[in-house]
């Protein structure tokens, strides 16, 4: 059963909305049973078919122009020749990952907001994105590995970096302020690491570590999606069970204790699958920056709800890197920026924003 009902009841004559309209689903007896509000299910909806009209768009650009009917005769399968090769072999696996990079960059901005309870508390400006950097930056200079391996190295410097930031920040128990100021002071000090680094390996190395720390989908192929999407799927299986638990953390240690959530257990367990979510994206594409901040703040703006939520921030994320990769690569064409130098710049409006937004509150 299927209705439409007000999140709090009316009981008054007159049209009075007390409450955000949601859809009440009930299954198997009642004994499934989910509310959804409804603004959040139209924006997000509004914002996965921007996403995806824009992916088809980024399909048909380039020095060879396919018009959009073509785009999605290819995607279909019926068509054949420079048309089937150009939009599914070369351009589809750039696309795709841009939607499923700014999805996880999406996620994983609103689950650490979510914990710190703080608009900053992302993972580029935690560190965590720095601590990927690195890793990778230690495979690529020191051991000259390939793909996997730097997959690797990212994710094991964004968990190492993580530990440390959270050991920092640790007194009994963990304050969003707190680990804030700890990951600022990490990846400073990181960023100064990765510089020294860089500095001193080889001419072209140092070229090719710059260009891909700058964050860049260029040049990707087939081989880089199916390993995004395993990981992607095997972490938004875990979400599945632990995601619910980010709302009850957000009432306060005391209330989720008294609802019978393990604190440090399910903060520990949702921060790790941030961090390998920020860590597949940096050794998918390299450190792209301010759209995990940016994104969960938009949507819930757009939403209008009074916290981040995983779903909006995914579609926001996805839809944000998709359309920063159309500029990165038609701006200056026939040059091709990295998608990451336009998501800096999209970031910085949004903190000039963001910063004008609160002087006038003030």
């Amino acid at each position: 059963m299927i209705s439409v009902e007000s999140a709090t009841p009316v009981e008054q004559a007159a049209p009075v909305d007390f409450g955000r309209r949601t859809l009440s689903v009930r299954r198997f007896g009642g004994r499934v049973s989910l509310r959804i509000d409804v603004r959040t299910l139209i924006v997000t909806a509004v914002l996965v078919a921007a996403a995806l009209a824009l992916a088809v768009v980024a399909l048909g650009l380039g020095e060879f122009s396919v018009a959009v009917p073509d785009v999605v005769s290819a995607l279909l399968g019926q068509s054949g020749g420079a048309v089937h090769m150009v939009v599914v072999e070369w351009r589809l696996p750039r696309v795709l990952l841009a939607l499923l990079l700014g999805a996880a960059m999406g996620v994983s901005g609103a689950i650490f907001q979510s914990l710190t309870r703080n608009a900053l508390g992302s993972p580029d400006v935690i560190g965590f994105n720095t601590g990927a950097y690195t890793g990778a930056l230690v495979v690529i200079l020191l051991m000259g590995g390939g793909y996997y391996a730097v997959s690797a190295g990212a994710l094991v410097g964004g968990l190492v970096t993580a530990a440390l930031v959270y050991v920092f920040a640790y007194k009994k128990g963990i304050q969003g302020f707190r680990l804030i100021i700890a990951g600022i002071a990490m990846s400073a000090m990181l960023a100064s690491v990765n510089t020294f680094m860089i500095l001193k390996a080889s001419l072209e190395q140092a070229m090719s570590a710059a260009v891909w720390g700058a964050g860049s989908l260029n040049k990707v192929s087939w081989d880089q999606v199916l390993p995004v999407v395993v990981i992607f799927m095997a972490l938004l299986a875990v979400l599945s069970f632990y995601g619910r638990r980010l709302g009850l953390l957000e009432m306060g240690d005391d209330a989720a204790r008294a609802l019978g959530v393990r604190l440090e257990g399910s903060r520990l367990v949702l921060a790790v699958v941030g961090v390998a979510l920020t860590a597949m994206v940096t050794a998918a594409a390299g450190p792209i920056a301010f759209v995990s901040l940016a994104a969960p703040q938009l949507a819930r703006r757009l939403t209008r709800s009074a916290s981040v939520a995983m779903v909006p921030s995914a579609a926001m994320g996805a839809f944000l890197l998709v359309a920063s990769d159309i500029v990165a690569q038609n701006l200056f064409a026939p040059v091709q920026l990295p998608v990451g130098v336009v998501t800096v710049s999209i970031g910085g409006c949004y903190l000039v924003w963001l910063l004008a937004r609160e002087v006038k509150r003030q």
